[in-house]
Formats: C-alpha cells, structure tokens, sequence
C-alpha cells in the first residue's frame, strides 16, 4: 500500500493540464473501513494537501458525525476522490475531475483496501462512475433522485450530495435529505465500527 501511495502522489499524468501543477491528495490505509469517494480537491485542499480541509469538509464530518481525529485517521477512512488533483476553476465553480485518476488509480488502491465496508458516493461524478452497472438504481440518472432513493442502494454504496457551501440551493430545495437521508446514512454507519 504505501508503494501504491508514493506512486499516486507522484502522478504526473495530466500535468499540463492542471492550472495549479499536480499535487495528488488521498488517504488510504489497507485497515480502513470507510471509503470517501468524492470529486476532486479544491484550492484550498491543494494548497494544504489535506482532504476535505476546508468549508465542505466540515459540513462532511457534520453530516457523518465524525470529529477530525476519527477523519483523518487512515486505518479507518480512506479518502479516494475521483480527480486527485485540483483541476481549476470553471464556470460555476471548479472544473471536473480529471478523467485519468480514476481508471488509473482506483482498482489498484480498492484491491489494497480489503476491509472497506461502505463506500460514500459523493456527487455525481462518483456515483456516475460506480453506480453505473447497479441495478437497484439504474432507473435513477439525477443525483436527486439517486439520493432520494439511498435506501435502495446496495449495503456497501451510499451517494450523497457534495456538501459544499455552493450546494445551498439543493439543500433548501430538497429537506428531505436531512429529515430521511441523513438518518439512514447514520443508521448505515452505526452498523460498521469505524
């Protein structure tokens, strides 16, 4: 595992088309139990190099109820997000991950990580990449409705929204997902020892 990590920290594959140059960020350990799949490292997380360091990591640990300690602490949570690399900023907001890092990287680091017992799909870019051939929600093509219907995702899959700051307008639009999600998301983790 730590050979894989050297080799993922020093990716270089699209360099020439990061803004801010490479600076793969990830957290794994052949120990942990949960998996955070998210979309990419933001600035501030590039700059620091810690994952989820920043406004919507909090809202994150809010949600899971976990403290930093427990968060960043590898031979319990791996932190594997679809795009290690910031990828700029877009439109309306960052870029999307890049498309290399996932197929590249991710089924060497899940093969090493043997004791994963829930994956959290966050956003559409991960739940895209991992629900895709689920057949329990392959009826749902928005997050919306993916999210909606969590319930029926298999035992070691859970999406959720991405929590940034930006995703307000969702969260209002949407109260369902405090009142029902979250306490299913709650109830998922309560069943694993993290």
């Amino acid at each position: 595992m730590d050979q894989l990590l050297d080799q993922i920290r020093s990716c270089n594959i699209c360099e020439k088309e990061l803004p801010l140059g490479p600076r793969p960020v990830v957290q794994a350990s052949a120990k942990s139990k949960l998996l955070i799949i998210g979309q990419a490292p933001g600035s501030r997380v590039h700059k620091s190099g810690i994952p989820w360091d920043d406004p919507s990591g909090d809202r994150l640990r809010e949600w899971l109820r976990l403290d930093k300690e427990t968060f960043y602490d590898a031979n319990k949570i791996a932190i594997v997000p679809m795009g290690f690399c910031y990828p700029g900023k877009g439109r309306s907001g960052d870029n999307p991950p890049r498309p290399e890092c996932a197929p590249t990287w991710h089924e060497r680091l899940l093969n090493e990580m043997p004791s994963i017992q829930l994956t959290l799909l966050i956003g559409q870019y991960a739940q895209r990449y991992y629900l895709k051939e689920v057949k329990a929600l392959a009826g749902y093509k928005t997050l919306t409705e993916r999210i909606k219907n969590a319930d029926k995702a298999p035992d070691h899959f859970f999406p959720l929204p991405h929590p940034s700051p930006r995703n307000q307008i969702w969260l209002k639009k949407n109260p369902w997902f405090e009142k029902e999600t979250l306490p299913l998301l709650h109830s998922r983790l309560a069943t694993h020892k993290f």
